[in-house]
């Protein structure tokens, strides 16, 4: 599925990790060894990992130094680099919350807007691009909604502005596996339950939206904990595993890593009711509520 050029400008991070794969494949085609190219802007051999997987923030110097040593002469072609440098080190939409986001996150955010698929697996929770905002402010506010600070409220706008993805020309398509234990964990309330169940019905009406629940007798077998997978049409951007713990996330990117994980989401999706099958459950869950 193709992306509109619109989202990917969007993205800083995804324009950070474009221009880290082009500078790892001018260096092993000037083959030069990272020492070399570490030496070449002053820094070390895990600043030249850390650039070439879009991990650390762009200088212009750095960037002009090794085009030199990679024997990148040509003006338009520096020059289209040192754009992508500039656009990458704009802020994204999402810097308005920055205050009310950990810095980990902030990746996440700008790689989920320009994925072209969006895979994940839930434990405990519906997944935050369905959650109605009632849902996501008892999450928020650790059950206590009325007593919800205006940090928890704006982590919760964040939440409902990065579902706007969903809805925009381009969008990526979602597929999401959760737990049945979602359906009856009463987060917020049972009037909250209804309503974020009627959304769910309501959301998977669309068509770049599935929702697969897996059933009781068949949970916990293939994954022990809550997963996302990032898929992207532009091929300079790896697919990513996002796994997040309570003091931080981790980002996986490597080949066997990302097909272990695909291996499992497809167990999970065999294992799991299907789509239809699915929204026939959320009926009988809300009917029983």
């Amino acid at each position: 599925m193709a992306r509109d050029d619109a989202a990917l400008d969007s993205s800083p991070t995804a324009r950070r990790i474009i221009v880290g794969a082009q500078l790892r494949r001018l260096r092993e085609a000037a083959e030069v060894p990272p020492a070399e190219a570490a030496r070449a802007i002053r820094g070390s051999e895990s600043k030249i990992s850390r650039m070439e997987l879009g991990r650390v923030a762009l200088k212009e110097r750095d960037i002009e130094d090794l085009l030199t040593l990679y024997g990148v002469h040509d003006e338009a072609e520096r020059a289209h680099f040192l754009q992508l440098v500039a656009e990458s080190r704009q802020p994204g939409w999402w810097n308005r919350y920055a205050d009310s986001m950990p810095q980990w996150f902030q990746d996440y955010v700008g790689l989920e807007g320009v994925a072209s698929r969006i895979q994940t697996y839930e434990l405990q929770f519906v997944p935050g691009l369905l959650q109605i905002e009632d849902y996501a402010l008892a999450l928020a506010s650790s059950g206590h909604p009325a007593l919800a600070d205006e940090d928890a409220r704006r982590r919760v706008a964040l939440r409902m502005k990065r579902q706007s993805v969903l809805a925009r020309p381009g969008a990526p398509r979602l597929w999401a596996v959760i737990d049945e234990s979602v359906l009856h964990r009463p987060i917020g309330g049972v009037a909250v339950m209804r309503a974020q169940i009627d959304h769910l019905l309501e959301m998977t009406r669309h068509p770049n939206i599935a929702l697969q629940v897996v059933p009781f007798a068949l949970s916990g077998y293939a994954a022990e904990g809550s997963f996302t997978v990032l898929r992207f049409a532009e091929p300079e951007l790896p697919d990513i595993v996002y796994l997040e713990h309570l003091s931080g996330a981790l980002y996986l990117d490597k080949r066997e890593e990302i097909e272990r994980y695909s291996r499992t989401l497809d167990r999970l999706m065999v294992d799991a009711r299907t789509p239809e099958q699915t929204r026939q459950m959320l009926r009988k869950v809300r009917a029983s509520l």
